[in-house]
């Protein structure tokens, strides 16, 4: 069993959600991860997020914890010229620098993506922002709730009467911290070529934009703005949709002629395939309040839960909705352990590679500065300097 990353040193200079995801995806992938974060207080998002206000206030927030295993945790004060320093230090022996600050930050602390690869031609400097580089709005601040209002992402969720609504999850967030990691990927698959780094430039703006890349292509292509549809489905199919039944509601996916064909016979409404209203694709869309009235009038009749185990068996696309720990308990949740199979417990990633281990995946949580000292010894320094640092304030440990 090999670790992909397996001798890459990853740099997390990131706080919140977006920055430390990435970080933690490169780590179960086998990275040598180290959390880099201020003395005192550390990354803000410690001590917000969850419920669990009781682990917030002792600095391991469960927002926090579910991307933090598998990391080495270093204090250092970044603001002062001996921490920048230290921090250069690490720099050298560095992989791969991950950091989401304003370009401003950088520029302020003399850690530009310039001046870090000067430092050490080889590293990937990878730069996680709200609206990317080279644009007016590179500096602005953004988190993902700003991101999933100024993309267009809100106003297509939700109803005309309910109005524009978040996605119940940071999905902005994460999603950014993916698309980091293949970036980073991607980096050092091309450092293997040129033996250079590359800096690597990732707006959570256009993160969005890709989650809603067909619905772009349709506006650009047809000048139709798109308006929320509720829980109608993007392949506008009357077939498909959130349906209501005798207890639960049931989520279809019908798009196919062979799955409406089944979907008829499941129901028991052969006719349906006869009916010149529903026969064929073009009459279905044309009466498509028809077809949807009739389908909302059968499912009714039965619980979400016996039509989804009868639909299933039937071949149809189709989902019961259930809620996140419902969801937990289904067998491909519960079988392949997506929510443990992380370091050292936590969420893991989104695929099963096959051959791959995780690296140093029983590493917990770590307290602030817990790994200052091994840190900084690794990186040549002794112990007398390590004290001089810690008497000094400049770095701290746990």
């Amino acid at each position: 069993m090999t670790a992909p990353l397996d001798g890459i040193r990853v740099v997390d200079w990131t706080h919140v959600l977006a920055g430390p995801a990435c970080a933690y995806y490169l780590g179960l992938l086998g990275a040598d991860v180290i959390k880099v974060e201020r003395p005192g207080r550390g990354d803000a998002m410690r001590h917000r997020g969850g419920t669990d206000k009781a682990r917030a206030a002792e600095g391991m927030s469960t927002a926090y914890l579910t991307q933090s295993a598998g990391k080495r945790a270093l204090a250092v004060d970044l603001t002062t010229d001996a921490g920048r320093e230290v921090f250069r230090h690490l720099l050298t022996s560095a992989d791969v620098l991950v950091e989401n600050h304003r370009p401003a930050t950088l520029e302020r602390m003399g850690l530009t993506e310039a001046e870090t690869r000067a430092l050490n031609p080889r590293l990937i400097h990878c730069a996680m922002t709200g609206y990317g580089r080279q644009n007016d709005m590179a500096g602005a601040p953004a988190y993902d709730v700003n991101i999933q209002a100024i993309s267009g992402l809100m106003a297509l969720t939700g109803t005309q009467e309910t109005g524009p609504l978040r996605t119940g999850a940071p999905i902005v967030d994460y999603a950014t911290g993916m698309a980091a990691a293949m970036a980073v990927m991607a980096a050092l698959m091309q450092r293997e070529k040129t033996g250079q780094g590359v800096f690597v430039d990732v707006s959570m703006l256009e993160t969005a934009f890709a989650l809603m890349s067909s619905t772009i292509t349709d506006y650009r292509l047809t000048g139709t703005e798109p308006k929320p549809r509720g829980n109608a489905a993007n392949s506008r199919s009357p077939s498909s949709g959130v349906f209501t039944c005798a207890t639960g509601q049931i989520s279809l996916g019908v798009n196919e002629e062979a799955q409406f064909q089944a979907l008829a016979q499941a129901l028991g409404h052969e006719d349906w395939l006869s009916d010149p209203r529903f026969a064929e694709a073009g009459a279905r869309d044309a009466h498509g309040e028809a077809l949807g009235a009739e389908l909302s009038e059968v499912l009714r009749t039965r619980p979400a839960a016996e039509w989804e185990e009868r639909l299933m068996a039937a071949g149809v696309p189709c989902a019961q909705l259930r809620t996140l720990p419902e969801a937990l308990a289904l067998p491909a949740a519960q079988q392949r352990g997506f929510a443990m199979r992380g370091a050292a417990g936590f969420c893991g990633l989104p695929f099963v590679l096959e051959g791959a281990s995780s690296h140093d995946a029983a590493r917990s949580p770590r307290k602030l500065g817990a790994d200052t000292d091994t840190v900084l010894k690794d990186l040549g320094f002794s112990e007398e300097e390590i004290e001089t640092l810690l008497s000094r304030g400049i770095v701290a440990s746990a």
